[in-house]
C-alpha cells in the first residue's frame, strides 16, 4: 500500500494545508517565494547580477610553491556565471523583542576553462546577500560567501554604489614583494611576461574594454574578507600556500549598443586572493612572503 492509498485500497483524500508556516515575531510573514519582480526588487544593487554571464577575455595570475622556490602560471580563460535569485527573504534571528533581520539574495555557480586548450580550470559556487548595515553588521551592505574545491570557504563583506558613466578604474599591481634583500631578478617573471595581461597593471585589460565603449552607468560592488569576514582553508592549504585574505570589486555596466536606442549590461570584475608562502627576504622574522593570486574578466549577459 503506498502513502497515497487508505486500507481499502482506494485512493486517500488529499486535505488541503491551512497552517502555512510562519517566521516567530513577524506577524503575517509566509517564507514562500514570491513574484519574479518583487524578488527581484528585493535584492537592490545586486538585481542586475541575475542571469548568465559569459566572458572570453579573463586572465588568471597564481604563483606556486615547487620546493623552495615557485613557478608562475598566467594563463587566459573563458568564463560562465549564473546568478538565481533565493526567491525568499531568509530571517535572521535575534533575542527577544529584536527585530529579525530579512536577508535578500542570489545563488550563484561559476564555471572556468583555459582559453587556449579549454581544460577546465575553477569552478566555484556560492551566495551575494544584501544585509542591514545598521544591524550588527558594523556599516556593510553586502556579503559574498564562495567555497572552491582546494578547500577553502570565504566570507567578505562591503558596499555598493551607482555613478553615471564608465567606472573610474585604479591602477593595481600583481607583482610580489619579496623582500628589501631579495636576489637581483628574483620577480623578472612578472616584469618579462608578455601578453595582453599587465602584471604590474593587471586591470589593464578591462580599461581597454571600456575605452572602446560608451558606458552609460556603472554599479560598483566590493568586498573584502577584512571587512570583518574570513577566510577558512584545510590544513594542506595552510601548510603550503596559506590564504589570508581575499577581495573583490564588481562593475556592474550599462553600455550603450550599436544604435543610441540600444544596451546591453556588461560585468567586470578583479579579484585577489592573498597567498603566503617561502620566507621573506630581510624581513621580520617568521614573515612570509604574499603572492597575489589575481583574476579579472569582462562578461556580457545572455
Amino acid at each position: 500500500m503506498t502513502d497515497e492509498e487508505t486500507s481499502t485500497g482506494q485512493p486517500a483524500e488529499i486535505q488541503p494545508i491551512t497552517n502555512q508556516p510562519t517566521v516567530p515575531g513577524i506577524e503575517g510573514f509566509v517564507r514562500l517565494s514570491g513574484p519574479t519582480d518583487q524578488t527581484t526588487n528585493e535584492l537592490g544593487p545586486l538585481a542586475d547580477l541575475v542571469g548568465t554571464w559569459v566572458g572570453n577575455t579573463g586572465w588568471n595570475m597564481i604563483a606556486l610553491p615547487q620546493g623552495n622556490s615557485f613557478i608562475l602560471l598566467i594563463r587566459p580563460y573563458i568564463e560562465t556565471i549564473t546568478f538565481a535569485a533565493l526567491g525568499a527573504l531568509v530571517p535572521d534571528r535575534q533575542g527577544q523583542g529584536n527585530p529579525t533581520l530579512l536577508i535578500p539574495g542570489l545563488s550563484y555557480d561559476l564555471h572556468i576553462s583555459d582559453a587556449e586548450t579549454n581544460q577546465p580550470m575553477h569552478l566555484e559556487n556560492g551566495m551575494w546577500l544584501l544585509i542591514d548595515p545598521d544591524t550588527g553588521n558594523d556599516g556593510y551592505s553586502i556579503a559574498r560567501h564562495a567555497t572552491v574545491p582546494h578547500g577553502d570557504s570565504v566570507a567578505a563583506l562591503g558596499n555598493s554604489s551607482t555613478a553615471d558613466g564608465a567606472p573610474s578604474l585604479p591602477v593595481i599591481s600583481g607583482v610580489p614583494d619579496p623582500g628589501p634583500t631579495a636576489p637581483l631578478g628574483y620577480t623578472e617573471d612578472w616584469t618579462l611576461f608578455q601578453g595582453a595581461f599587465k602584471p604590474a597593471d593587471v586591470l589593464n585589460t578591462l580599461q581597454a574594454v571600456i575605452d572602446a565603449q560608451k558606458v552609460r552607468s556603472t554599479t560598483t560592488i566590493s568586498v573584502d574578507t577584512n571587512n570583518s569576514g574570513g577566510i577558512v582553508n584545510i590544513p594542506f592549504v595552510v601548510k603550503n600556500a596559506n590564504a589570508s585574505r581575499f577581495q573583490c570589486t564588481f562593475w556592474i555596466e550599462t553600455v550603450q549598443g550599436s544604435t543610441t536606442d540600444s544596451t546591453f549590461e556588461q560585468l567586470q570584475y578583479f579579484q585577489q586572493t592573498d597567498l603566503n608562502f617561502l620566507p621573506t627576504f630581510g624581513g621580520p622574522e617568521g614573515s612570509l612572503i604574499m603572492w597575489p593570486h589575481v583574476n579579472v574578466n569582462t562578461l556580457v549577459k545572455q
